[in-house]
């Protein structure tokens, strides 16, 4: 097996790619990575510059490792800012360093990409090793595989290099429900009242609220998109990773992946919640309103899509980062599995004895958590 470095998915076929992306992870695809890269919301100056890990064999593309050469640690959800100034404090230099996930992304997929056909344990490796190597022919302080899938969590684990790291976010998994009414039924009477009153609230409010796909909006609500991602942007304080151009080109390259949660006023798209599906899951990427409506939020963001994602069959729906509201609607703490390399002995050493304790903290909050979920338990009603 070759492993070699390209410095963007352009200068892969996207068949080839695509042949290792797995049957869930839209973000794992070429053409949504080719989206980040080509809009310029990745490279340049954006601090994220592709450093790709492929692995042929006989000339035949059989892993990949979406890697980038970061020079901060935003945009990641996986946070490691305590880690850089520990470096700091060293004199130790903490960027650049390299970074495996889909970039601005906080959502659970497919990191090492392998070729259904290919020896999977022997490619894996090679991927894992080829990080390393990145990392030292780029002069890289470490390697952070985020948002790493259960099955990845593990290979990775017996490689020997990597430290496991355990955070959590909230997530719908279904459970067999026979559709929405189904899932709300195994909710505790009182929550079941709070969420029926919320969309209540929205049904009366006279928009117009559904469910649609990329492939079924116009230009116009493209558009609309657009304005809502940096109306939220603006109203949170945060900059605006996404260009103009990636809205153009996901609509071009990727609608069939693009679900969207709507509300209009006289045809006109109001608010807008913006999804991406694949397989057995769902993702929630990006929010925005020009109207501001009660409960709408959770309307579009939430209960619309889990109704989506019983309806199709799915088995998870992951409505992003953080938010511990999304608790009583029914999204649940969810292990996220991560892990790093880290060069600097002294900063892995210590690193490498926080973790275990940072993990105890994590499933002890997990299961506090999950105590105050909407769910019955036991004879409750």
């Amino acid at each position: 097996m070759k492993v070699t470095r390209v410095d963007g998915v352009g200068q892969v076929a996207p068949a080839d790619w695509d042949a290792l992306a797995g049957d869930d992870d839209p973000f794992a695809e070429h053409a949504f990575l080719s989206v980040l890269e080509d809009s310029g919301s990745v490279g340049g100056r954006s601090g994220w510059r592709p450093a790709h890990v492929l692995v042929h064999d006989g000339g035949m593309l059989v892993g990949a490792l979406p890697l980038y050469r970061k020079d901060h640690s935003y945009g990641e959800y996986i946070f490691d800012f305590a880690w850089a100034n520990a470096a700091a404090r060293l004199g130790s230099p903490y960027y650049p360093k390299l970074v495996a996930m889909t970039p601005l992304t906080p959502a659970t997929g497919t990191r090492l990409l392998v070729h259904p056909s290919a020896e999977r344990a022997h490619v894996v490796k090679a991927l894992l090793d080829g990080a390393l190597v990145a990392a030292s022919e780029l002069h890289a302080s470490s390697v952070h595989l985020n948002f790493l899938n259960a099955q990845e969590a593990a290979e990775v684990a017996t490689h020997g290099a990597y430290l496991a790291r355990t955070t959590h976010q909230f997530h719908f998994h279904n459970e067999g429900y026979a559709d929405f009414e189904d899932f709300v039924g195994r909710f505790r009477s009182s929550m079941r009242k709070k969420l029926r009153k919320e969309r209540r609230a929205v049904a009366e409010s006279g928009l117009d609220v559904g469910v649609t796909t990329g492939e079924e909006l116009s230009e116009e609500d493209w558009s609309r998109l657009r304005a809502f991602y940096l109306d939220t942007c603006w109203r949170k304080g945060s900059e605006p990773y996404l260009t103009e151009a990636f809205f153009t080109l996901l609509a071009e390259r990727c609608r069939h992946r693009v679900v969207v949660g709507y509300a209009r006023r006289n045809g006109l798209l109001v608010a807008a919640s913006l999804n991406f599906e694949k397989g057995k899951h769902l993702y929630g990427r990006y929010w925005g309103c020009e109207e501001d409506q009660e409960m709408l939020h959770f309307e579009l963001c939430y209960y619309q899509l889990i109704e989506r994602a019983i309806a199709s069959g799915m088995t998870r729906f992951e409505a992003g980062a953080q938010g511990t509201h999304k608790l009583r609607r029914g999204l649940m703490p969810s292990e996220i599995h991560s892990a790093h390399f880290i060069a600097h002995p002294v900063l892995r050493d210590a690193v490498a004895d926080y973790l275990p304790r940072e993990r105890a903290g994590e499933l002890r909050e997990m299961a506090a958590l999950a105590e105050h979920g909407p769910f019955r338990r036991g004879d409750e009603t």
